[in-house]
């Protein structure tokens, strides 16, 4: 195991150590970061969802920004705008909360599409536009939005173009009993103790190191190498086209699906298989790694039609659908 892996895996054990019955987030979460993408999270209130990107975030020596979105948020609350400054007789730009390395869109839903758009140039092309001028955003550059699946009253749908330039759309789930029971030691372990604070001890012998940009960049060059087979790779490819093309599967799949995943979802199947595999520790992809991630790379890229919304059919169900009639390798 070579030692940036190592210090990955850590930074993986260490967070489910503070994000308790929620490893699939913290999991998917670190897939988002080594891929270079964003990750929409979607999750009833109290799922440890802001805690989960602050816990991250302190575990990296890197810039971390939270943007509370509301009705009545201003697309240059995000970006930034140009401010007149007297005493030069010139507009000076300041830069918003979206210059960063890890930012939080919280509750992204609760602002309309125009200020949604605000993040579109930045999550797609890394960059933001303002006077004429282009500004660049850091290398190392993730944005995690929420949204609350229980409250629709005052929301705003993400629009399909914004939908797509998430890498991952995870949903999560209530925790367990013995979860539950966790979740309540650790807050009462927490409360006038370190709280946040990586620097407390994760166990009596091991003290956890925060990791630099530098180890996340060179991890990323680490995953390239991952081997994915002719057979698992043409795999991959006819899931997407099964999406497109159902009616070649199933025929009454076809009658559920309007639009099917874009190139973008091949591209970004094709990472994330590869970085779940680097995370299991194995230097090659299999049929579960790319089941591992497809309904989170694919549940926001299908468009189901009016006859499956009727019927109640989710893209999850679908995906699940494809998965059985498309053959193994």
């Amino acid at each position: 195991m070579s030692e940036v892996k190592a210090k990955l895996i850590s930074l993986k054990d260490y967070m489910e150590t503070k994000i308790i019955g929620q490893e699939e987030l913290v999991k998917k979460l670190l897939i988002t970061l080594l891929a270079d993408g964003h990750a929409l999270v979607e999750g009833a209130p109290g799922l440890a969802k802001t805690k989960a990107i602050k816990t991250l975030s302190g575990c990296i020596n890197a810039k971390y920004n939270r943007i509370q979105f509301t009705p009545d948020l201003l697309p240059a609350d995000i970006t930034g705008s140009e401010i007149y400054v007297a005493a030069k007789g010139e507009f000076e730009f300041r830069k918003g909360p979206v210059f960063a390395n890890l930012v939080l869109a919280d509750e992204v839903n609760r602002a309309p599409a125009k200020v949604q758009s605000a993040l579109l140039e930045a999550m797609a092309e890394r960059q933001v536009s303002m006077g004429g001028k282009r500004y660049q955003l850091p290398e190392l550059f993730m944005v995690m939005a929420t949204q609350n699946p229980i409250e629709h009253e005052g929301t705003y749908n993400l629009p399909e173009a914004q939908l797509d330039r998430f890498l991952m759309y995870i949903k999560i789930d209530q925790p367990d009993a013995e979860s539950e029971k966790k979740i309540l030691h650790l807050v009462r372990g927490e409360e006038g103790a370190c709280g946040e604070d990586i620097s407390c001890w994760v166990d009596k012998d091991k003290k956890f190191q925060a990791l630099d940009i530098a180890d996340i960049l060179a991890a990323r060059q680490e995953v390239l190498r991952v081997h994915m087979s002719e057979a698992i790779e043409e795999y991959l490819v006819q899931l997407i086209m099964a999406t497109r093309h159902p009616d070649k599967y199933d025929g009454k799949l076809a009658g559920f699906v309007q639009f099917g995943a874009s190139p973008r979802a091949t591209i970004a199947l094709d990472k994330c298989a590869k970085i779940n595999a680097w995370l299991d520790n194995r230097d090659f992809v299999t049929p579960e790694d790319i089941h591992a991630v497809i309904y989170d790379v694919l549940r926001h890229r299908i468009i189901l039609t009016f006859e499956a919304q009727a019927e109640g059919v989710t893209t999850d169900e679908v995906i699940e659908a494809l998965l059985k009639v498309v053959p193994l390798p």
